[in-house]
């Protein structure tokens, strides 16, 4: 296990953290002088800053295991800390125009390395684990914002947004580095893992492979047509050749870039690796209490293998086999829904359903060929902590047949692969509660129970335990 102290971060971002809180106030609200008659408050931002920084530790006991294999979860129990850091920025171009980076620095593992378990239990691990701090420009993008007149609403500072005006009905161009779930699958009650659910499958829908590197970003195009009470999205993406490996601009946006631990930086072939996604949004309200749902496809195209053909060759050569003679440029394809509706004042309730035909490789997210989450969000008014957040979850994730022939052949996927395999569905429930300490300094509490880890009814249960640390201006 990497030693986190030899680099003394938490007190280096303790110490970033009063600084840049101090500064926050002068950063975030760089704005235009009001034009004569126009009120202060329609003043557009010209440019914002802001930081976020997240620590979190996970560790579970020991638990049942009939056999392990390569990227089986140890039995024995393990502790993981993960360290992150972004650095954010934004400027108004010209109007209706913005330009966003985001520098990020990540420290540590996940558990197992991030292996093992479908529905991974820290969304803010990344596949490539480091023990010395590494960086990468994780988003750099340029967004062009066109009113189609009408009212119009405010949009407020954010870490990707600079405050100001725009018309209700708008169409929206958002061009470069950045990720797929910055804009589609969104959910107000579990999507951020540095102040909500820590899960994968709480973040995003993991039957949903969207496009992105081994860190989770990609370049891009997202159009979006925006309507009073729905919006239509459409999405197409640049995807890595190796199955969850790095894209061709982490050469240059990540460092240190080390081929030999990260795998090469390469683009699939423009025409032949892709991803598209395209989401309708409908918003609604049930007795003044809103709610929204959402509507996902996607159809992704790399160089993966047919699981059918794959178990041939694990069966003929047994597995660790070289599976690339089953690989070719296949297509993809699956849906997605995801709903959230307020139910009380400060209490809402989620669900996403997923499934995708899972034929071929998971080639970026996971291996998840269908899945199923609900769960409930309370913020803490009625005990007289508005700032605090309780929550409650549970997702259940799934396989085809090929899938599974595929793994107790010891086939290796992007998170899974045992070795063989008892196959069922693997469920897990995870709890949380966020208190905030001080303004935007927050800690939680976590606990995630895991049954059937990677679709094994061999392996586990599993009780994983954590805390987290977050601030953020």
């Amino acid at each position: 296990m990497y030693n986190l102290r030899k680099f003394n971060l938490p007190a280096a971002f303790t110490g970033l953290a009063a600084a840049t809180t101090m500064a926050a106030d002068l950063s975030t609200n760089s704005v235009t002088g009001p034009a004569v008659g126009q009120p202060a408050d329609a003043r557009p931002q010209n440019w914002n800053f802001h930081v976020q920084n997240t620590e979190t530790v996970q560790g579970y006991p020991a638990f049942s295991s009939q056999y392990s294999g390569p990227n089986s979860l140890p039995g024995g129990g393990e502790t993981r800390e993960t360290v992150s850091l972004d650095l954010m920025a934004g400027v108004r171009l010209w109007p209706g125009a913005e330009a966003h980076i985001d520098g990020l620095m990540w420290q540590g593992f996940g558990l197992n390395n991030t292996l093992g378990v479908e529905g991974f239990p820290n969304g803010e691990a990344y596949r490539i684990g480091t023990a010395v701090p590494n960086g990468a420009i994780a988003r750099l993008f340029i967004r062009q914002t066109i009113g189609l007149g009408g009212e119009q609403e405010d949009v407020a500072d954010d870490q990707l947004d600079l405050a100001g005006k725009e018309d209700i009905s708008r169409l929206t161009f958002t061009l470069g580095r950045f990720s797929a779930g910055d804009i589609f699958d969104k959910n107000a009650y579990a999507n951020d893992p540095t102040t909500q659910f820590m899960n994968w499958a709480f973040v995003n829908n993991e039957a949903w492979d969207y496009p992105a590197d081994a860190i989770g970003y990609t370049t891009g195009l997202a159009v979006e047509l925006n309507q009073p009470n729905w919006t239509l999205r459409y999405g197409v993406f640049q995807e890595p050749h190796n199955q969850n490996g790095l894209t061709a601009e982490d050469h240059f946006f990540k460092w240190p870039y080390d081929p030999s631990a990260d795998g090469m930086s390469q683009d699939g072939p423009f025409f032949n690796s892709w991803g598209m996604v395209t989401e309708f949004e409908r918003r609604y309200s049930l007795d003044t209490h809103p709610g929204t749902i959402r509507f996902l496809a996607f159809l992704n195209r790399a160089n993966m293998a047919d699981y059918s053909a794959a178990t041939s060759i694990l069966a003929a050569n047994g597995p660790g086999a070289d599976i690339s003679a089953a690989q070719a440029c296949r297509i993809k394809y699956g849906f997605g829904l995801n709903w959230e509706q307020e139910i009380a004042p400060n209490v809402g309730v989620f669900s996403r359903l997923g499934w995708n035909d899972d034929r071929e490789q998971g080639w970026m997210f996971s291996d998840v060929g269908y899945a199923g989450s609900l769960g409930l969000s309370i913020k803490g008014e009625s005990w007289h902590r508005p700032d605090d957040t309780f929550g409650l979850a549970g997702v259940a994730n799934g396989i085809s047949k090929v899938e599974q022939e595929f793994l107790a052949a010891g086939g290796l996927g992007i998170l899974a692969g045992d070795g063989n395999l008892d196959y069922g569905w693997e469920k897990i429930v995870e709890t949380y509660y966020d208190c905030q300490i001080w303004k935007t300094l927050h800690a939680s509490l976590d606990y995630q129970f895991v049954d059937d880890p990677a679709f094994n009814r061999a392996r586990g249960p599993v009780s994983i335990f954590g805390a987290r640390l977050h601030w953020s201006f």
